[in-house]
């Protein structure tokens, strides 16, 4: 396997979680008694640039289909991370309704319906037919294909060109993350801003977050292999900030190499010198992840096995493909873990890949009164908590499993 950025030839392994299906998978009741085809999850270092990958072992044309059940609006958190996103952009770069606001990756419409209500244009592109027709239905256009340098070229030929385009927890999901970028400098106006976010890297493995990979997210980046990403494409980064979202993630800035309207900031010199001084540059830094993910993989397991042999009633909230990824590295089915409640009426009602978990709504949980309700997705575990806090009355705690097992008891209601 060859470096999707630079083509070295990668043979430095940062972890191996085996095999399984892909995190979104969700099964019908009646295809629980069908095969189910798993892929290899193992992820490389590049000691050239060190990007962390994995191979496209499933291909994304399969993976972003008309099947899709993430939503991005089931989360109040991530919607208000939205609106104060479309508040500070506004405020800080002048968007009007003579600007262009386009979103790689628009999903459901989450974010671009908070410019629309400034009269500010957009304009989505989606591969998901289901989350991109709940867009329209919101009255945002949406553009139903993959992004690339290919599309990008179609938009220019109709005359349309970003002032902002931005994209959120996408740039890890392009296989070919090159032909992506180049897409971006082909759409983006000549003094025009490219917001992205992602996960950061360096919080992924301080914090032993192991379960955010899997096989829709091709590639685990940090800022100092994104910015020559970017930078060989004729893009410049002119500011970054770390913000809280998915346990840790970059939002950086970028614009056209020869654009001189933009001085950039301390922040691009001050987190490069971050990375370097933690060790990101360095592949000693990626040794030990491994084990890392073992230990919470031990724990885990362990837990369950406990409170199984003590008669006590497990249950998890958040059917999130961080979730999956954790049981099937695991090996827990549902026989340790009897159900999990998810917010999304896609989800529900259907059953994890591999574990065969079954997806339930909150009515289930306030009916079934488990003992400890473990959240996958602990990067929402604040609104979790809250929303849930009445699993006290019963007695019932909250668990989460990374960066190490914990059980999070909370005052009596």
């Amino acid at each position: 396997m060859q470096c999707r950025f630079c083509k070295t030839t990668l043979e430095n392994i940062f972890i191996d979680l085996v095999n399984s299906p892909a995190s979104n998978s969700f099964l019908t009741a009646s295809q629980l008694n069908e095969p189910e085809t798993f892929y290899p999850l193992k992820v490389y270092t590049c000691h050239q640039c060190f990007l962390v990958q994995v191979d496209e072992y499933k291909k994304s044309d399969s993976i972003f289909d008309c099947n899709y059940v993430y939503f991005s609006s089931y989360s109040s958190t991530w919607l208000q991370h939205a609106n104060e996103y479309t508040d500070f952009m506004t405020n800080r770069f002048g968007y009007d309704e003579h600007s262009l606001v386009i979103e790689v990756a628009s999903n459901d419409g989450y974010l671009l319906q908070y410019f629309m209500t400034k009269n500010i244009p957009v304009l989505g592109i989606e591969p998901t037919a289901n989350t991109a027709a709940a867009a329209k239905e919101k009255g945002i256009e949406s553009v139903v294909d993959f992004f690339g340098s290919r599309l990008a070229n179609e938009l220019v030929t109709r005359n349309v060109k970003a002032d902002l385009l931005l994209g959120n927890n996408v740039l890890a999901h392009v296989p070919d993350i090159v032909d992506f970028v180049k897409g971006l400098k082909i759409v983006l106006k000549e003094t025009g801003v490219i917001t992205m976010e992602f996960p950061h890297l360096m919080q992924l493995v301080d914090n032993n977050q192991f379960d955010t990979i899997y096989h829709e997210h091709f590639s685990y980046l940090s800022f100092h292999t994104v910015k020559q990403i970017f930078a060989s494409q004729g893009l410049d980064m002119f500011d970054v900030q770390e913000i809280p979202t998915h346990g840790g993630s970059l939002r950086i800035y970028a614009k056209h190499q020869n654009d001189g309207t933009k001085a950039v900031t301390e922040n691009v010199e001050a987190l490069l010198k971050k990375e370097t001084d933690k060790g990101l540059t360095g592949l000693g830094y990626y040794d030990h992840f491994q084990q890392q993910a073992f230990k919470v993989k031990l724990d885990l397991t362990d837990f369950l096995i406990d409170q199984k042999r003590a008669g006590k009633k497990v249950a998890a909230y958040g059917a999130a493909a961080k979730g999956n990824t954790m049981l099937n590295y695991c090996g827990i089915k549902n026989d340790l873990i009897e159900f999990v409640v998810d917010a999304n009426p896609h989800k529900q009602n259907k059953y994890l890949p591999a574990s065969h978990i079954p997806v339930v709504n909150e009515q289930y949980l306030k009916d079934a009164k488990p003992d400890f309700v473990i959240i996958f997705p602990w990067n929402l575990k604040d609104e979790i908590t809250k929303q849930l806090s009445y699993i006290t009355t019963w007695g019932g705690k909250f668990v989460v499993a990374v960066p190490h097992l914990q059980i999070i008891p909370l005052p009596a209601q």
